[in-house]
């Protein structure tokens, strides 16, 4: 059945157009799809790096989402921003000794 529909679009196809023109088409088909500044490939590269861009953004949105929460707690009392310095920077008090454990 299915054979049946394409042979008859071939003949359709044919029977309209010269061989020329038919090569023709094609030529231009096989450029436009293959061969050109846009082709099929390309175009998949580009899908796939937009999506690789997407994921990042999307990371980069939820980075700076944690450090403006973390901006805010620091900002809120002084106590925070000691124990930020301590933690971070291993900043300690005159009367303190500190002790790294790797």
């Amino acid at each position: 059945m299915k054979m049946d529909v394409f042979k008859k679009w071939g003949k359709i196809v044919v029977g309209r157009f010269s061989k020329v023109q038919l090569l023709s088409i094609g030529i231009i088909v096989v450029i436009a799809f293959f061969i050109g500044d846009s082709n099929v490939f390309n175009r998949f590269n580009n899908n796939m790096r937009i999506s690789e861009l997407n994921k990042q953004i999307e990371y980069y949105r939820e980075e700076t989402q944690k450090n403006k929460e973390k901006l805010i707690e620091l900002n809120s009392s002084k106590e925070n921003i000691e124990k930020f310095a301590r933690e971070n920077y291993l900043m300690k008090k005159p009367d303190e000794d500190v002790f790294i454990v790797q």
